[in-house]
């Protein structure tokens, strides 16, 4: 199922997609973490992510390639993961360069939230990035999400210690933020 917002397509992951998310995972920047290091992601280890995957009809977990409507190119990836069903859940997103500053990161983060908060019913979406990463941190912010804890000089990045930044966002503080739409869900 493809989820589409207004420049941006959210759509399955393909075998043809595997080089694109082993360059964003060996990309120091895009990947914006240092624990995966050194960055040694091959194609069949994405292959062979994708074809383990199981049928489930109770998902915990959801990956997608982010398209550019305008350029029909891929742009990216986004994932929900930790799914506790109408409970919380981690969104991640990674960027090619070429595409930084473009808008496309705010846009296919929107359109996740949407779906989480709507169809999945979740009451906390979570982040996390480092304080090394402003660009991250600052879209966070821009969509409403809000620093909830913080572990000092925990990431270790290019020579520079980091704070491991956790971020939230509540499902009030989502639907104030989007009066045009209604909270169908009743409250605990």
């Amino acid at each position: 199922m493809a989820l589409e917002g207004t420049n941006v397509i959210l759509r399955e992951q393909r075998p043809e997609d595997l080089q694109l998310l082993a360059d964003l995972r060996n990309d120091l920047d895009t990947q914006a973490w240092s624990k995966t290091l050194p960055p040694d992601y091959t194609q069949r280890m994405f292959l062979t992510q994708f074809e383990q995957r199981e049928f489930s009809y109770d998902r915990d977990d959801g990956r997608f390639i982010i398209e550019s409507k305008d350029a029909g190119e891929m742009v990216g990836y986004i994932s929900y993961t930790g799914l506790e069903m109408r409970w919380d859940v981690t969104i991640g997103i990674m960027i090619a360069k070429d595409f930084w500053g473009s808008g496309l990161a705010i846009d296919a983060l929107q359109v996740l939230l949407l779906f989480l908060f709507e169809e999945m019913g979740v009451r906390v979406v979570r982040l996390w990035t480092h304080t090394g990463n402003a660009r991250a941190i600052g879209s966070a912010e821009k969509l409403g999400f809000k620093v909830s804890y913080r572990q000092r000089e925990s990431i270790f990045k290019a020579g520079k210690r980091y704070d491991n930044v956790n971020m939230d966002m509540l499902r009030e503080e989502y639907y104030t933020l989007h009066p045009d739409l209604e909270d169908n869900l009743p409250p605990l």
